[in-house]
């Protein structure tokens, strides 16, 4: 081997060190903080956990708005996903970083809330007339929810209709897909974050996956 191409084979390699061992001092640092900032919280420091609030407020906003399809809702339950991480701040052991930790823990709110709206869904039938305070009667009329003309672009289109194919998943394979593609966790992290194997969160995600490949084939929106 010429002694050009050795040295800068060796060259580049210190290189490559170099940064690693960079990158790995940042994470360190960064995790070293974040641990500073959860024992502060723990002993009731709440600018502390302001702090961490504002490093995974938008990520727990994200989440959020995948589970709930709006952003009204999706702001409500970030607030109370903060909330009640902080509340029970003392139950994180640090056995997963405490962004799994929430994670977890905004998951769960959000999944209670949709369940709670699926228990208080109307029986009335939409054929009935509904009867006024004066025992009048009137029929109901059923608000437009179609989208506006402004809205119905390609990619806002798109996204809707990836919303509503989650809407209609099974909450465990929601959460999965969610997690993994659009929050971008590692398997073992999810696996935390449900409470579950990897082998289960693998199984979950590929059978999300299958339904979403499906709708967006039928919807000719995949080749």
């Amino acid at each position: 081997m010429p002694k050009e191409v050795y040295y800068k084979n060796v060259n580049d390699g210190i290189f490559n060190k170099a940064i690693s061992s960079i990158l790995y001092i940042r994470r360190s640092m960064r995790m070293t903080l974040e641990e500073q900032l959860v024992k502060k919280s723990l002993l009731g420091d709440t600018a502390a956990f302001e702090e961490l609030v504002a490093q995974y407020q938008n990520r727990i906003y994200a989440l959020a708005y995948r589970y709930m399809g709006n952003e009204e809702d999706a702001y409500d339950m970030t607030q109370e996903a903060f909330i009640k991480a902080f509340r029970s701040l003392r139950s994180f052991k640090g056995d997963s970083s405490f962004g799994t930790w929430l994670y977890r823990v905004a998951t769960n709110v959000c999944l209670d809330e949709l369940r709670k709206r699926k228990r208080r869904v109307l029986t009335l039938s939409l054929d009935e007339p509904l009867a006024t305070q004066d025992g009048d009667e009137v029929e109901k009329e059923i608000a437009d929810t179609s989208p506006t003309v402004d809205i119905l672009y390609e990619q806002k289109e798109f996204s809707l209709y990836i919303q509503d194919i989650l809407d209609e998943m099974k909450p465990e394979h929601k959460s999965a897909i969610v997690l993994r593609d659009l929050m971008e966790l590692s398997y073992e992290e999810i696996a935390e974050v449900l409470d579950c194997s990897i082998g289960t969160v693998k199984s979950r995600l590929s059978r999300a996956r299958t339904v979403l490949r499906k709708k967006l084939t039928d919807r000719e929106l995949l080749p």
